[in-house]
């Protein structure tokens, strides 16, 4: 010991480099203990702020409780409510109204929609004309104006359930003449709905035999055939136009062969082809050709109307001998008599094209009218 002492008496760096050690050390160790003793006693806790807009957070808390899909008792009168709230912020800020309404539809998650709602309002709370807006929303007239099933009468008739059943088995004959033809799926069952429609509400003894019970369309054998009511002939007329490369109605080569028979008895076959009750891909595939051809007849004289399904389906029901390209066509065809009210052909294929009926079977195409993707018929015959 007196030997260490003595030589920190001759080395004085050295004992200057100790205590200073022993300092820093020391040093060190009050910061930590001291550190410790305020986090216990919570001295280093920051007040923090609280928001301006915290009362405002809590009642929409309050106002709204736990999230969660709303009951089905009160979602129709909500969902009007928030639609109305939605066009409101749509004419201030577009894109937060697009969010509201991708967000709902998405999750059909009406309290947090309302919560997006409000938090837009958040921002425009100084703003009168987009408060009064937001609010002129009435329930009780909103309720006083819902009305159950559809807006279009004649679809709130039994019928029309048991055709969306009927049609929906029909779905792959109707996609695969759409290849072939290139003609909208959604077309030719506008003009199947105006057919079978009719038949529903006049045979009534047919319908209560099979075509009710058995979910299945009506096919016609009398004065036109099949279950789009093809007369035989305009089915001739259709035959021909497909071949003569002079006719107005003229396709293109690719179409030529897509009715040919296999038989030299072509009236027989015709008949067999459109009146099967097993398989209707004839029927659906001389009303595609009927409606093309006469789209093209339009399209070749300067008056297109593949933007006028209800135009289409008038010509198609009155046939082609009445088919005069014209700038300002008329919509009409056969009347129709259902549950004592009067439609005609044509606005019914109008109605149920634009309804959004059966709508996941036969969306729209990106163009009605597209070229044909298969080039051979694979239906039974």
């Amino acid at each position: 010991m007196n030997a260490i002492l003595s030589f920190f008496k001759k080395h004085k760096f050295w004992r200057y480099f100790v205590l200073a050690a022993i300092l820093i050390n020391a040093l060190i160790g009050f910061v930590l203990t001291s550190a410790f003793v305020a986090m216990k006693l919570h001295l280093t806790d920051s007040s923090g702020t609280v928001d301006f807009n915290d009362r405002y957070f809590q009642d929409i808390a309050d106002k709204y409780g736990k999230s969660g899909k709303t009951d089905s008792a009160t979602i129709d009168f909500s969902e009007a409510e928030l639609m109305h709230k939605i066009m409101v912020i749509s004419h201030y800020y577009p894109e937060n109204a697009v969010n509201i309404f991708n967000a709902y539809y998405q999750t059909q998650n009406l309290h947090e929609a309302f919560r997006m709602v409000d938090a837009v309002n958040l921002h425009m709370a100084d703003n009168k004309p987009f408060l009064q807006a937001m609010n002129s929303f009435n329930a009780k007239k909103a309720k006083s104006l819902t009305n159950k099933g559809s807006v279009y009468e004649w679809m709130n008739i039994r019928e029309w359930g048991d055709f969306k059943l009927a049609v929906k088995k029909d779905k792959h004959l109707i996609d695969s003449v759409a290849a072939l033809t290139g003609v909208e799926p959604r077309l030719i069952v506008s003009v199947l709905v105006g057919e079978q429609i009719r038949l529903f509400n006049s045979s009534r003894e047919a319908y209560k035999k099979w075509i009710g019970p058995l979910k299945i369309l009506s096919v016609e054998t009398t004065f036109s055939l099949g279950v789009t009511g093809i007369k035989p002939f305009t089915a001739q007329t259709i035959e021909r136009n497909l071949k003569d490369t002079a006719s107005p109605f003229y396709l293109g080569p690719e179409y030529e062969h897509l009715l040919d028979f296999k038989t030299a008895a072509k009236e027989s076959e015709r008949f067999q082809r459109l009146t099967s009750y097993k398989d209707h891909t004839y029927s659906y595939m001389y009303a595609a050709l009927n409606i093309k051809q006469i789209n093209k007849q339009w399209e070749r004289a300067g008056f297109p109307i593949d933007n006028r399904p209800e135009i289409l389906a008038t010509l198609f029901n009155i046939g082609f001998e009445v088919s005069v390209p014209k700038a300002n066509p008329v919509v009409g065809g056969s009347g129709i008599n259902i549950r004592n009210k009067r439609y005609t052909f044509g606005s019914v294929a109008y109605e149920f094209y634009y309804s959004g009926e059966l709508f996941d079977l036969f969306p729209f195409w990106p163009s009605r009218f597209t070229r044909p993707v298969q080039p051979t018929l694979t239906a039974k015959n």
